[in-house]
């Protein structure tokens, strides 16, 4: 497999599927993404918040983009989302494929 320094994969939840597609079409429309795919099915998730263990249904971003557009990324997606908190986590990618990885610098 061939590496792409900067390419980084960010997992976003959503409480809602409308709000889910709002945020992807918004960050690819403002290219800090190349390409969002929406777990349309929701995931259960389990988590602590205030104190509590709380238990939700949410839709999960998978949102492939470059290093240099985190920072302008984490921005747009804070202001779009309702959640007090939204999971914002990158993760670095160590390789795939040139072409794939190409696309997506020129894309994001």
């Amino acid at each position: 497999m061939a590496q792409q320094k900067g390419a980084t994969v960010v997992l976003v939840t959503c409480g809602r599927l409308d709000e889910a597609r709002r945020i992807a079409r918004s960050v690819v429309e403002h290219k800090l993404a190349a390409c969002v795919n929406i777990v349309s099915t929701p995931v259960e998730s389990v988590y602590r918040w205030k104190g509590r263990v709380e238990k939700a249904k949410e839709f999960l971003l998978i949102i492939k983009t470059t290093r240099r557009r985190i920072a302008r990324l984490q921005e747009q997606i804070a202001a779009l989302h309702n959640y007090d908190v939204p999971e914002f986590l990158v993760l670095k990618v160590d390789g795939g494929s040139q072409p794939y990885l190409s696309w997506l610098a020129a894309n994001a």
